[in-house]
């Protein structure tokens, strides 16, 4: 099978199928990890090796541009505006989430608990992909504007998956390494706070030469993804001797950006949102070529289902704790509660990642972000788009200076 053939196959047939699929209001991104599985070898097996053998390639880039996406669309001081609810909304129903997984999936799949940790922290992120675009709508339309409702949502999603990702890549350390001791896990913090200053040197060093050297849009946003590969680089280079998370470090840089060249980043972000719309089909459209169908639809892939369902009854009862003492309705916490329900971006650009490392619960995860997007993917995008009229309010935004919430 060719190279090019495969690609036109997956571009081609993504952005059919996807049309298809938003003319019946679900996510295209569905169709894409279907199209993966019909092309994959569970089934055609029409897919050439060299995409396959290149895919980790493409998924670590893809992670890059979601990441680099969420740094610069970050609001720090719409979070502070919004307060403790939006705060609360960026980890605790994650941690709630891993919280369940981590306490169920031992007894039904007799897994270990660093295991579970690591399958919790794929599932536990929310998709931005399904969430901003309905939240943006419904700020243009003025649908929970009394109470901040989809900025609460907006703010929230970006930052979980972002708790999330260093989440997983700090377990994935862990498990790879076999250190569950001190050092171990003394290496997290280490990584982490690594991150961040190199991170705020890169940051400094892209609004330098943005401030100095005057470069057009195009040789900024070249520049950017340049330094983000270069920290990626750092980090493998750096591997056996230091602890470093290359990813944080992306998101640190894009947040300076952000903070300090906002109109600037707005126009950077375009660009990354038009590469990721190729990306998103690339990565989707893989995740499905490397599902194990017959282990999905095994009894292992029942189990999984089940497990998800308590996940998400976890996760749903952190928002709830999130909201406490707010002037939330019940409908509006409800309408919230189905925001963070589906799940697709984060799972798909890591779910993959333990089974391409050689990790004994591969399958397992990757089987698990696949059948946890497939679920709630389309059911959280019908449950918004047919109850926010239902649960929210349809006041226009009012023009004088709204309070805090909570």
């Amino acid at each position: 099978m060719n190279l090019f053939l495969s690609l036109f196959i997956i571009f081609g047939g993504g952005i059919l199928g996807g049309f298809l699929f938003e003319k019946m209001r679900l996510p295209k991104l569905v169709w894409y990890i279907v199209l993966g599985i019909l092309i994959g070898p569970s089934v055609l097996n029409v897919v050439d090796e060299t995409l396959l053998s290149i895919s980790s390639y493409l998924r670590q880039i893809a992670l890059v541009i979601i990441l680099t996406r969420s740094g610069l669309s970050l609001d720090i001081k719409n979070l502070k505006k919004i307060g403790r609810p939006a705060i609360l909304m960026c980890f605790l129903p994650a941690c709630f989430e891993i919280a369940g997984i981590c306490i169920f999936a031992p007894l039904l799949l007799g897994i270990s608990y660093l295991e579970a940790l690591l399958l919790g922290s794929v599932l536990a992120a929310v998709s931005p992909a399904i969430v901003a675009p309905r939240m943006i709508q419904l700020l243009e339309d003025g649908y929970g504007k009394e109470h901040h409702v989809p900025e609460v949502v907006l703010a929230g999603a970006s930052c979980d998956d972002i708790f999330v990702i260093v989440l997983f890549y700090s377990f994935k350390n862990l498990l790879a390494s076999s250190n569950f001791d001190v050092w171990g896990i003394s290496q997290i913090p280490i990584s982490i706070v690594s991150a961040i200053l190199l991170g705020i040197a890169a940051g400094f060093l892209m609004l330098s030469t943005m401030g100095y050297l005057k470069l057009t849009k195009t040789v900024q946003i070249i520049f950017m993804l340049g330094l983000s590969f270069g920290m990626i680089a750092l980090e493998n280079i750096l591997k056996p001797y230091f602890s470093l998370s290359s990813l944080l470090a992306i998101i640190v840089m894009a947040l300076l950006v952000s903070a300090f060249k906002k109109e600037e980043a707005k126009e950077i972000q375009k660009s990354y949102n038009g590469l990721w719309q190729c990306f998103e089909m690339l990565l989707f459209a893989l995740v499905g070529i490397a599902t194990d169908v017959h282990y999905a639809f095994s009894k292992e892939g029942a189990v999984l289902l089940g497990l998800i369902l308590i996940a998400l009854i976890f996760r749903s009862a952190g928002v709830l704790i999130c909201l406490i003492a707010t002037k939330f309705t019940w409908k509006e916490k409800l309408f919230i509660i189905i925001s963070y329900l589906p799940k697709a971006t984060v799972q798909a650009s890591i779910g993959g990642i333990a089974l391409s490392e050689g990790l004994s619960c591969g399958t397992l995860v990757l089987t698990a972000a696949v059948v946890s997007i497939l679920v709630t993917a389309p059911l959280g995008a019908i449950l918004m788009d047919s109850l926010y009229k239902k649960l929210l309010n349809g006041n226009k935004p009012d023009l004088k200076e709204e309070k805090n919430i909570s």
